[in-house]
């Protein structure tokens, strides 16, 4: 069986989606997005018809943002992560979002062809909260191999 690498990062807004100080954010969304759209070991994105997934909330918290997606492995999103105009946003997220003392981002291991869904990733969150990083959530700092890659 091959595996897919699901990836969910969480952040909670310190302004609404339309005001002035979240403007930089918002208009680097389709940027960002068709930048990761084409990266090399990018599979699958959450979205909307919009395009994108700023409706869907996690944790039933109007003020929390969930962005999910699925990678060959971690070196392909690593890749994206830290390069470009990702990379400009990521390093200005505090501008946008709140300080979080828990846990806000997640990787596992997903059978080729599956989507996660949010409760999945509500799920792996908690579980990497609870128990650190484990080969059920992880980070990319403390990984796993895939299932049977061991």
């Amino acid at each position: 069986m091959t595996h897919e690498l699901a990836q969910v990062n969480i952040a909670r807004l310190k302004f609404p989606l339309d005001s002035p100080e979240l403007k930089p954010f918002v208009d680097g969304l389709d940027p960002v997005n068709a930048i990761a759209d084409a990266a090399d070991g990018f599979i699958w994105r959450m979205q909307e018809e919009s395009g994108n997934a700023t409706d869907l909330r996690i944790f039933g918290d109007d003020w929390m943002l969930v962005n999910m997606s699925v990678w060959r492995d971690p070196n392909a999103l690593t890749a994206f992560m830290y390069q470009g105009l990702h990379r400009e946003l990521l390093a200005r997220r505090h501008e946008f979002f709140e300080r979080m003392e828990e846990v806000m981002s997640t990787l596992w291991w997903v059978e080729q062809g599956h989507r996660p869904t949010v409760a999945e990733a509500e799920e792996r969150l908690l579980h990497i909260r609870e128990h650190g990083p484990t080969r059920r959530a992880f980070t990319l700092r403390t990984s796993f191999p895939p299932p049977g890659a061991e």
